[in-house]
């Protein structure tokens, strides 16, 4: 039973409010027209993910929940990239996809397949619901993707060199918008290298050529050569395709939002001259006991390694909303063994509940909290507040009669006398309670009327 499920009574919903990134505002949240169109950026399927990817796609369920609870239809769309992610935000370097074809043996749609898979299986233990997602992949959307470039030359935003076709940066003037990027105080060099034919340093690939030196197993022809697309062209291609020219919310992580996020934005609306996205929303990364998340360093945590130690991989849903999803949040197994122990307290106090109506005051300040830019944090305090509260209420209300029939009920499943346990169990009932068996003893639950 999912936590968005115990609150079926809802008060008048406040109203919500995102924090976006394109602003740095918080924003009340409206919708372009009918159904949410929503988009997140998935894994680039070359290696499985760790525990640090898997936040965002938690983020992006939360929301989606949580615009459903405020009575909206969600259209989700999460892409799995599967080709043309170079290893250098310069649009150089080998191809994420090609490279670990050559490191393992195997062909790049067979490993692009078994990442997937494993990645569906996180997210089914994640208790995310993907019967109600699109999954498109990059490489099932190359004709998509070329009509793109064949549109942004046909408008004077891109041109062809040696290597590839490329977009004009300098033809888009709010180039940058997103996060406040300041060109300007960016050099060539870390993530942006100079390539000495591109017009401006931050110019970007929309379609890259199949250089003769190597051999490449995804490659396309196009108008313009052999190759295969830019990494930030499949995004803007599919939005289009799935969910037409203007979404309502985009997610990533917040790594995203210099060059990708920006180069998605300038393509998209150099295209259609309208707002691409109105509502952007960025995660935090994860560190791993205070070390950032790196294979090299050999630091990945995945989460079937959680199920390896006894902790249930829901554990880690729940931690993740014990902090801001903008907040940086250290991962240490202290934490992943604590999450599960008070995930398995919230399962049991859930059980152990009385039927009835819901309390009216804590869910307005529930629904408040989740309404203020996701604050699932504060959400959960309320919630183990409000358990505290109705086990005092409830233990307040049980008579002492009733309570010595469970004393001597006890004393009879002790001695196996299970008839006479059974006799008392009708006799508490018929006082008004239920009596549940957990393993920490009985527990009473009143009959409430509702």
């Amino acid at each position: 039973m999912g936590l968005f499920s115990f609150f079926n009574k809802k008060p008048l919903m406040p109203v919500l409010r995102l924090r976006n990134t394109l602003s740095g505002e918080l924003e009340v949240f409206e919708p372009v027209n009918g159904a949410v169109k929503m988009y997140n950026c998935g894994p680039t399927v070359y290696d499985r993910q760790h525990i640090g990817n898997l936040r965002g796609a938690v983020l992006a369920n939360t929301l989606k929940r949580t615009l459903e609870a405020w009575g909206h239809k969600v259209s989700h769309v999460s892409n799995i990239t599967d080709v043309g992610h170079l290893v250098s935000d310069a649009d150089e370097g080998e191809d994420k996809m090609e490279a670990a074809a050559k490191k393992i043996g195997k062909h790049t749609q067979e490993i692009a397949e078994e990442i997937t898979q494993l990645y569906f299986a996180d997210l089914d233990e994640l208790g995310i619901d993907r019967k109600v997602m699109r999954f498109p992949r990059a490489a099932q959307y190359i004709a998509e993707q070329i009509a793109l470039v064949k549109t942004l030359l046909q408008k004077g935003y891109a041109y062809k060199i040696s290597d590839g076709v490329y977009f004009d940066t300098s033809k888009s003037p709010g180039y940058g918008k997103l996060g406040g990027i300041s060109l300007s105080g960016q050099q060539a060099g870390a993530r942006v290298e100079e390539n000495r034919e591109k017009k401006n340093p931050h110019d970007f690939a929309l379609w890259k050529f199949s250089k003769q030196s190597e051999k490449r197993e995804q490659e396309w022809q196009s108008p313009w050569g052999i190759g295969f697309p830019g990494w930030h062209l499949e995004c803007t291609a599919m939005i289009f395709k799935l969910l037409g020219k203007q979404i309502d919310i985009h997610i990533g992580g917040e790594d995203l939002v210099p060059i990708h996020h920006n180069n998605e934005i300038a393509q998209a609306e150099a295209v259609t001259g309208k707002q691409f996205v109105r509502y952007w929303l960025h995660n935090a990364f994860i560190t791993i006991e205070g070390k950032k998340v790196s294979k090299s360093l050999g630091n990945t945590i995945y989460l079937t390694q959680l199920a390896d130690r006894g902790i249930s991989p829901r554990a880690m849903r729940y931690l993740y909303l014990t902090a801001h999803y903008r907040t940086p949040m250290n991962f240490t197994w202290d934490s992943a063994e604590g999450a599960g122990a008070a995930l398995g307290r919230l399962s049991r106090a859930y059980l152990e509940m009385p039927a009835g109506k819901a309390d009216e005051a804590f869910l307005k300040e529930f629904y408040t909290a989740i309404a203020n830019d996701l604050d699932t944090p504060k959400a959960l305090a309320m919630v183990w507040e409000n358990i505290k509260t109705l086990k005092l209420e409830v233990k307040k209300e049980i008579p002492e009669e009733v309570q010595k029939l469970v004393a001597e009920r006890e004393a009879a499943r002790s001695a196996k006398d299970f008839a006479r346990s059974d006799a008392l169990r009708a006799q508490i009932e018929a006082a008004g309670f239920e009596v549940k068996d957990t393993p920490d003893g009985p527990s009473l639950i009143p009959f409430l009327s509702t």
